[in-house]
């Protein structure tokens, strides 16, 4: 039995109250058009906040080595989701980004037993954002020796079979869409940008519209030009706009965009990963362990752009009829429901202005 009801999105919240709940970290409702969630989960970072006190004492720990520094990251149990939800309206699930949910002879990987887990533990109306496998949509691996040429690219068959399908037979409609992340790319690596929308083109045609809904993420600036966004508006595909070290401010993405939102099922996807020029390894580092915000990160000029931006996102969503996915990564802050914060008072302020006319 949730402890925090769910707010009628048909009866939206005085301003007052909804400013009281996301001081408590309750971001639900927070506007009309508007999903608050998070880029991961289950950070014991966020205990007090997100989950009860009673996970102190149920945290399993595993180490991670990033920039040559070994970190103890601290997670909570798999079931800490029905709480999440008590707080948030979407989570993104990056797990099968490493490994597809089927292997090369059909059967179940450790991706697939996590998505069933989340699938068991997570309330009937839980919403779930999935990154795509980058076996089947980025252009190079990293391997131990370097990046190497991927040789299942743009395999749409492959795909649909290991991970469209269980998808949709896991959580069904609960996953409300899937992030195609694409790496980073220099111009003298990549395709000339026209081609490169082309072969995009035919791997979604062969994808199908049974859904959940894609969107794609594009991590090379010289490949967002027209072409690309006149593919995604004629083919319904969703354009993320994302906050990453070598992309443009949000607000130029969304003049690039032609100031439009693209996606079939009227939903869009915002993800706040890391301040601009700072790499991931440092953003790490900063954030960890993930129970606070961080001045480095939370106090800069660039981190009060980011802000504003991804307000004034909300209601470009609202004025076009759309509705907003928005993820937040502890490594754009320091704790990603500080950060929630951060954008859900920003959003109150300009609503406040516009009353007052």
């Amino acid at each position: 039995m949730p402890t925090n009801p769910q707010p009628d999105p048909q009866n939206p919240q005085p301003l007052r109250k909804r400013r009281e709940r996301a001081e408590h970290y309750d971001f639900r409702g927070v506007r009309p058009a508007a999903r608050f969630g998070t880029a991961s989960d289950r950070y014991a970072g966020w205990i007090g906040q997100v989950y009860p006190w009673r996970y102190a004492t149920k945290t399993s720990t595993r180490t991670r080595t990033l920039g040559g520094r070994e970190f103890q990251e601290e997670k909570v149990p798999v079931g800490s989701v029905r709480d999440y939800f008590e707080h948030f309206e979407v989570l993104e699930l990056d797990f099968p980004f490493y490994r597809p949910l089927l292997d090369d002879d059909g059967a179940p990987t450790s991706s697939h037993r996590a998505l069933r887990n989340y699938a068991d533990f997570a309330p009937e109306g839980a919403r779930f954002l999935v990154k795509a496998p980058q076996r089947y949509f980025a252009r190079r691996l990293r391997r131990s020796s370097g990046f190497v040429e991927n040789p299942d690219f743009l395999d749409a068959d492959a795909c649909r079979r290991r991970f469209l399908e269980p998808l949709r037979e896991v959580l069904g409609a609960r996953a409300v869409g899937v992030i195609y992340q694409q790496e980073y790319q220099r111009v003298a690596d990549s395709p000339a940008p026209e081609e490169h929308a082309e072969t995009l083109g035919a791997f979604f045609s062969k994808i199908g519209s049974e859904g959940p809904q894609p969107h794609v993420e594009l991590r090379s600036e010289h490949l967002l030009t027209k072409a690309y966004f006149d593919l995604l508006d004629r083919a319904g595909l969703g354009f993320v706009f994302s906050h990453w070290t070598w992309l443009p401010k949000i607000r130029k993405q969304w003049a690039m965009a032609g100031e439009r939102f693209s996606a079939a099922n009227g939903e869009a996807v915002c993800r706040l990963l890391t301040p601009r020029d700072v790499k991931y390894a440092d953003a790490y580092a900063r954030a960890y362990p993930f129970d606070e915000a961080v001045p480095s990160l939370s106090e800069t000029p660039g981190a009060r752009d980011m802000v504003n931006d991804a307000a004034a996102l909300l209601f470009q969503a609202e004025a076009h009829g759309a509705t907003l996915n928005l993820a937040l990564n502890n490594r754009a802050w320091g704790n990603a429901p500080e950060l929630g914060r951060a954008i859900a008072e920003r959003a109150f302020a300009e609503e406040e202005r516009r009353a007052d006319g």
